[in-house]
């Protein structure tokens, strides 16, 4: 009964995706809805894309061993970025009305710097797209008992993901989402009561994790910890904020005040429905304690599965997936149109001044098929934990895509050359700490990436000019940014 539930749901989830297809007349459609979306929808967007597979398996899973401390980037990291585009960059970018986060980059920075941080931004999306086809391939695991191995699952859930995204883009986000949001929703209040009666009460399952520090946000008072827990903070509260999901979620609002006010609402449902896994596989540790250390020595991840999978009836197991499987196809389907999105606009689309709308509608699409494919090649080599892979992918944005997203919007001295020289800047402050980079060191390499990427902004934009092919061009621009945010 349980296979047969899962099957239909995701054969629904792939009609619909395929429904959403005739509402897609072009291009603008595809990526960003057309900016027809009401407040109501761009708050289960926001969310639903948000809260995916290391919401419910990652998340939860470095809670039960590092507590608050250990999960700093997220959800809490997360929560911020969100906040801080609804109150700062949704009006201004909102204004702008450009199609992709990466047509910021080039308007106001010229084409080199809208390469530069477009390549940076695909990249990042890698880490992101492979940890939600990595819980599909646990889910589906769990649900075959073993039959369907993890690897299978992968593969079988890159499929569905694709053919859920494939036809419709943003429409099909936009209409799968909202029936997403309210199974999860739904399914993971249910097993809050039930799980949480099984540990004696969630008084007994609060008190018991505070008692064990769990609650305490930093390892300690030292200045290394309070730099780790700088450097963990940033790397997604910024290094999320110069990402096309985002961005497009903002531009297919129907007005700027819908854009600004639904991030900032998402964000808090975000933040709210993330402490209910958490809360779900700490009771864990009180209900079967055996079992969970027997699957932290192995796959922390699996421990919520398990427990829905051994100590609940059947309603509770469905409620259980149909939730798990809302999050990771509301987060998989969001995160792989984006990438395709940006490699079509920025990448592709100039190396083809002569393209029409309905040529670059089929680029699209082809995008998404090379994207979905190249995220599942990497999902299959990485190692890295689902929580691990969600962390790293924003690590490249934060030092190379978020000072000049910044900058440039907020700074009128901002100059290609600054761009360029924070992009480089502040990857080579990145990668040279990183490739040496030991547990307990004391700067974190992302934070030390980002500082040198805004000393690079700095240096490069006084600097006397190498080139003045651009100059009135940056200048125009310039302008145009700073009336948009002194709006705001």
């Amino acid at each position: 009964m349980l296979i047969w539930f899962v099957s239909i749901y995701l054969l629904i989830t792939v009609i619909v995706g395929i429904y959403a297809a005739t509402r897609v007349k072009n291009a603008a459609d595809y990526a960003s809805a057309g900016r027809s979306m009401s407040f109501p929808l761009v708050v289960t967007m926001v969310f639903a894309t948000w809260f995916g597979s290391e919401a419910v398996l990652g998340i939860p899973a470095t809670f039960l061993q590092e507590g608050f401390a250990g999960i700093i980037e997220d959800p809490f990291g997360s929560f911020g970025c969100l906040m801080l585009v609804g109150l700062v960059f949704a009006r201004p970018l909102y204004r702008m009305n450009l199609m992709t986060i990466g047509d910021f980059f080039r308007k106001r920075f010229g084409q080199h710097v809208e390469i530069f941080t477009s390549l940076v931004i695909i990249i990042s999306y890698m880490g992101w797209v492979a940890a939600q086809l990595t819980a599909l391939g646990v889910c589906f695991s769990v649900l075959s008992d073993g039959a369907i191995t993890t690897t299978q699952g992968m593969l079988l859930g890159t499929v569905i993901v694709l053919l859920h995204t494939l036809f419709g883009g943003m429409w099909s986000v936009a209409l799968t989402d909202f029936l997403q949001m309210i199974i999860i929703v739904c399914g993971l209040f249910y097993l809050v009561w039930l799980i949480g009666d099984l540990a004696g009460g969630p008084q007994a399952v609060i008190s018991h994790a505070a008692a064990e520090g769990k609650f305490h946000f930093l390892q300690g008072t030292s200045a290394k910890d309070i730099v780790a827990f700088i450097g963990a903070a940033v790397t997604m509260m910024f290094g999320s904020i110069p990402q096309q999901d985002v961005y497009a979620r903002v531009m297919s609002a129907k007005t700027e005040k819908i854009a600004s006010r639904a991030t900032m609402t998402g964000a808090t449902c975000y933040l709210a429905f993330c402490m209910l896994p958490i809360f779900l596989t700490y009771a864990a540790s009180m209900i079967d304690p055996e079992m969970v250390k027997h699957w932290l020595n192995e796959d922390a991840q699996q421990i919520l599965p398990h427990l829905i999978m051994e100590r609940t009836p059947m309603f509770a197991q469905i409620m259980f997936f149909g939730a798990l499987l809302s999050a990771i196809m509301s987060s998989a389907s969001g995160a792989l149109l984006a990438p395709s999105v940006t490699l079509t606009e920025n990448i592709l689309k100039p190396m083809l001044p002569h393209l029409n709308d309905h040529q670059a509608l089929k680029l699209m699409r082809i995008s998404v098929l090379a994207m979905t494919v190249a995220t599942c090649v990497f999902a299959l080599y990485s190692n890295a934990s689902i929580y691990e892979m969600v962390g790293n992918a924003y690590k490249v944005t934060l030092v190379a895509a978020v000072v000049p997203l910044f900058f440039g919007l907020f700074w009128k001295r901002a100059t290609t050359q600054g761009a360029l020289t924070a992009i480089a800047f502040g990857l080579i402050g990145w990668v040279s700490l990183e490739m040496g980079y030991q547990e307990g060191d004391f700067w974190p390499p992302q934070l030390v990436g980002l500082l040198c990427s805004a000393l690079g902004m700095v240096i490069g934009s006084l600097a006397p000019q190498f080139s003045k092919n651009h100059g009135d061009h940056t200048e125009t621009l310039t302008e145009q940014a700073a009336a948009a945010a002194a709006g705001n």
